[in-house]
């Protein structure tokens, strides 16, 4: 019986690198999958076991394994997954776990081809707050910028609260400083196809050579190159994982009455709304639409609040 942690998952097999440096192909047992299973079909967790997970292995005489438990996690980075025929609801959504135990998240955009997205930015933020991970952005391919615009949104969101960070895997700057906070933790990077999010990791760890993207010039939009979340050991206790390039998230397991915790800016007016139940959209007396009008609170993060709220489904249970 050894121990040790998820690395990566490639359809019913399961990689654990072990506390000794090994990596072990594993199974899961039945009795895991019965837990979730509503019947006919029917089920309501996709993720028994995610990239992140610490486990408990039992060998098999061949080298391979077993997973023989599973630890719970202190987090776990989730989105909605599509919908699915054999959800336990009809119409839910279910929740995809991207990885868990994460110590920080580096939310990558590029600054152009294509450009910065905020709203992207901001809905990885919400899923990451959520979940109580670390959260850093990362605005890449500040090499292509002829309009100043990285300057902006570096103080836009080191304004939120954020640590931001702006690189060129062209031209290898921003890189060392980046290698110097991500050392000896658990570092997930999330971003759109096409930001450069694996040129990032190709140049802080170039043992990795991750299959980098090109940009359509068509579409602009990038073409995905990873599959699934994989994570690295890229020295000592350092780990990144690595994620699929994303076109949309929906974060998961977030009630309307809760969002407006998530957006750290709105955080200081919410106690002042003249309802408890405010959802900051409508209602009378609303001390965050108040901080939008007095310049308080950015209309671009207003904007992305409101078109999360109007994506989450009403009585859901979670």
């Amino acid at each position: 019986m050894i121990k040790g942690r998820v690395t990566k998952i490639e359809s019913k097999d399961y990689y654990i690198l072990s506390d000794a440096g090994e990596i072990v192909r594993c199974s899961l047992p039945g009795k895991f999958k019965n837990q979730f299973n509503k019947g006919k079909g029917k089920q309501y967790k996709l993720d028994i076991v995610a990239v992140g997970d610490f486990v408990t292995v039992n060998l098999n005489k061949d080298g391979t394994g077993s997973i023989a438990k599973i630890e719970e996690r202190k987090n776990q980075l989730s989105r909605k997954a599509l919908r699915l025929k054999g959800g336990s609801v009809r119409g839910e959504r279910l929740e995809q776990v991207v990885a868990s135990n994460i110590d920080n998240i580096f939310i990558v955009s590029s600054i152009v081809g294509p450009k910065i997205n905020n709203k992207v930015i901001d809905r990885i933020l919400v899923a990451a707050e959520s979940s109580k991970i670390n959260c850093n952005i990362i605005i890449n391919k500040i090499d292509l910028d002829k309009s100043s615009k990285t300057e902006y949104w570096k103080k836009f969101y080191e304004a939120v609260g954020y640590k931001v960070f702006c690189t060129s895997a062209l031209e290898k700057i921003g890189i060392s400083e980046l290698h110097t906070y991500l050392t000896g933790k658990v570092n997930l990077f999330w971003g759109a196809s096409g930001v450069g999010k694996s040129s990032v990791l190709n140049v802080l760890f170039p043992h990795l050579s991750l299959k980098t993207g090109r940009i359509s010039d068509y579409s602009s939009k990038g073409q995905h190159t990873t599959v699934t979340s994989i994570m690295e050991l890229v020295g000592g206790k350092t780990f990144v994982v690595d994620t699929p390039g994303i076109r949309e998230i929906d974060p998961f397991g977030i009630q309307k009455i809760d969002l407006a915790h998530y957006f750290l800016d709105f955080v200081p007016y919410i106690d002042n709304c003249k309802f408890n139940t405010c959802t900051h959209f409508h209602e009378p007396g609303c001390a965050v639409i108040d901080a939008v009008e007095n310049d308080e609170i950015s209309i671009e993060r207003y904007e992305s609040y409101i078109n999360l709220l109007d994506t989450i489904e009403d009585g859901m249970n979670f």
